[in-house]
């Protein structure tokens, strides 16, 4: 029962989040100097196509009566239309979403492995000459900022040694070998920059688990180093890197706009960075809110991942 009251706070919290974001998010573009029509249409907008831009906006209304029109909407799916385009703006995140999505699980998946395979040979290998050179790429990796490093990758791979494309340009109608081969290197780079941080995270953590009790317990019964590994000590590991992954599954989400601008990417980060340059109101508000319930979805993920793999924290 208690882990049933634990997981009931934790999206009870999670909800009440979201609501402070949606508040944050209209009040903030609520404070912007001017009037919103104006900003958008600019200053030679006649008079009837501010009249129409203000009554499409609600403007015209309090605005505590507008964000609850927009928050109701929002909980119904509706998003609105976009000014820039005049279409729904789900029908303008789809294909984004899922571009981003399709993006994010490759570089997910080359995540995993970039963070566990030089974790655990670290944290089995402490103070050997492979921790010690996996130390030092990884801090060389965590001083690069993201753009230089897909730079790097970019010209490496595309430019030095043309086997992959330089702009991962994707469409409806490209085949699953060409939105592969579009993704290596914009998911090589955002696997890159989770990895080094969860790394470093993981290989401290595993080595004082495989410090423990319970560990050299194991041991003494006669398991097998790899049992007594992927049995008893990386669970418990991934306990302290699961916080890390979840900001890095926001990250994959919401934050990958340079990455997505540097390839050329269409994704929903660059769509975000679109709407912004073009000052469509509704647009922006959506792309906000859904990179705030991401983020705050992972978190949430990585607090059940918690309690699931530590029973101890069930009790609490």
């Amino acid at each position: 029962m208690s882990i049933l009251r634990l997981l009931a706070s934790r999206i009870l919290l999670s909800a009440l989040t979201l609501l402070i974001v949606s508040v944050l998010i209209f009040l903030i573009l609520e404070a912007l100097p001017g009037d919103i029509a104006t900003r958008i249409l600019g200053r030679d907008a006649t008079a009837k196509a501010l009249e129409v831009l203000r009554s499409q906006l609600h403007l015209d209304q309090p605005p505590l009566t507008r964000y609850f029109h927009w928050l109701g909407n929002l909980l119904h799916g509706d998003f609105g239309a976009s000014l820039a385009t005049g279409r729904p703006i789900a029908d303008v995140l789809g294909p984004r979403i899922v571009n981003t999505l399709l993006l994010s699980l490759f570089a997910f998946a080359l995540y995993l492995v970039l963070a566990l395979v030089p974790a655990i040979i670290q944290a089995t290998n402490r103070g050997k000459a492979v921790d010690n050179i996996i130390s030092v790429i990884t801090l060389v990796l965590l001083s690069l900022p993201d753009f230089l490093l897909a730079t790097i990758l970019l010209f490496l791979f595309a430019v030095a040694i043309p086997i992959l494309p330089a702009l991962a340009t994707v469409s409806e109608n490209s085949n699953w070998q060409e939105m592969l081969r579009a993704m290596i290197l914009p998911a090589t780079t955002l696997a890159i920059m989770m990895a080094v941080y969860a790394i470093r995270v993981l290989r401290d953590s595993l080595i004082e688990v495989l410090r423990s009790d319970y560990v050299r317990l194991a041991e003494l019964k006669g398991l097998r180093p790899s049992a007594v590994l992927w049995r008893h000590a990386l669970p418990n590991a991934l306990v302290p890197a699961l916080n890390v992954t979840a900001l890095n599954l926001g990250f994959l989400i919401g934050g990958v706009v340079i990455v997505e601008r540097v390839f050329s990417y269409p994704g929903f980060g660059t769509l975000l960075i679109d709407a912004l340059q073009l000052r469509d109101i509704p647009l922006i508000k959506a792309t906000v809110m859904i990179s705030a319930a991401v983020y705050v979805a992972a978190n949430l993920v990585a607090d059940i991942c918690a309690v699931l793999l530590q029973p101890r924290l069930r009790t609490r």
